[in-house]
């Protein structure tokens, strides 16, 4: 693998392996589209689909001119985990051990990934400060920036370790291996992982309560994650049910996202503010109370907000999906037969399906 230098950075060039890569996936997303290829060429189309992103995002996450292209890798990460244990029994032992690797890259791109969420909401609060706010918020701001940078010196040894690179190299050669041996057609077992984790879902959000702590809902907002990454994995096949039910879980997750974000980032103020060796200016320490009491606030609009989100998630929206999901069940197609008619849904591709958290 060629390295090519970009400033004081170091970026690999994976040179024809990631065209390779793309071109893979494609061709295993369109032969899927209708369902009837086997499970496993599925897992593999997938996986060669998140490398093909992780390929396309690292370069620019190394850089970190734009946060978008961390927070894409990031995603990236987590949507290789998910895929992973999603298909794990129609995966090739490599690519199961890849898991460790894929969470500890998570924590790492995590912590960078928060600071960045952090100084961008003291932006956004700062601009709506007078000036002598915003000056006396200035230290706070250099600090996050110390850290942030720390964090990225972290960060991009973990890229260029050699864990990281095997384990992109264990990708790729997984993912241009030959599937496990199978007939079984990915329409035939989707639908009842979906249930599965509709039912985790639900679970989590019942185990709620007037105490729950911020770690209970962010297990629901793990949980949404986990059933609308399993639903993409066949939207293709479900049609507009699927639709309607990805964009609920979309709002569900982002609000609870927002929420996170406002937690962590009051923890991190409060830790700040009681470490001596930070030696704050007292100006900096008031505002940092108003700007912690800010980010309490919106962490206390969690619960109505699943309240909110989840009655949208389990009406109408699960109801046409279970039907639509039964429809598959009643019907497992052998490799090779006909599906359910998907109606509005032709051919999807590795390209036409941008990620999000």
């Amino acid at each position: 693998m060629k390295v090519v230098s970009i400033g004081r950075e170091s970026i690999p060039d994976h040179g024809p392996d990631e065209a390779k890569t793309t071109a893979t996936a494609l061709a295993l997303a369109t032969a899927g589209a209708d369902g009837t290829v086997t499970v496993g060429e599925f897992a593999l189309g997938e996986v060669c689909r998140l490398l093909a992103s992780w390929l396309a995002h690292e370069p620019g996450a190394r850089l970190g001119h734009d946060p978008e292209e961390l927070h894409q890798l990031r995603v990236t990460a987590r949507r290789l985990d998910a895929t992973l244990s999603l298909f794990r029994q129609h995966l090739p032992t490599p690519l199961l051990k890849a898991r460790k690797t894929a969470k500890s890259l998570l924590r790492s791109l995590g912590t960078t990934r928060d600071l960045d969420v952090q100084l961008e909401g003291l932006h956004v609060y700062c601009d709506q400060l007078p000036e002598e706010d915003r000056r006396a918020l200035e230290p706070l701001k250099e600090r996050l920036t110390i850290e942030r940078a720390r964090a990225r010196a972290r960060m991009l040894r973990t890229l260029d370790s050699e864990t990281t690179r095997r384990w992109i190299q264990t990708l790729t050669a997984a993912s241009e291996a030959p599937a496990v041996a199978e007939a079984t057609p990915v329409a035939a077992v989707m639908p009842k992982r979906v249930r599965r984790r509709f039912r985790r879902l639900r679970k989590a959000v019942k185990r709620l309560g007037a105490e729950s702590s911020m770690d209970d809902y962010h297990k629901v907002r793990r949980r949404a994650k986990q059933l609308r990454y399993a639903l993409e994995s066949g939207s293709s096949l479900y049609g507009k049910p699927a639709d309607e039910m990805l964009k609920a879980l979309r709002r569900m997750q982002d609000k609870l996202g927002a929420h996170q974000d406002a937690h962590t980032a009051r923890n991190h103020l409060t830790a700040l503010a009681a470490d001596p060796e930070c030696a704050l200016p007292p100006a900096t320490l008031f505002h940092m109370g108003r700007l912690a009491e800010h980010h309490g606030r919106v962490t206390a609009e969690a619960r109505s907000t699943v309240t909110r989100s989840w009655r949208k998630v389990r009406g109408r929206r699960w109801k046409s999906l279970r039907a639509r999901l039964g429809e598959f069940e009643h019907h497992a197609p052998e490799a090779g037969d006909a599906l359910p008619a998907t109606p509005g849904h032709g051919a999807s591709s590795a390209e036409s399906r941008p990620l999000s958290h």
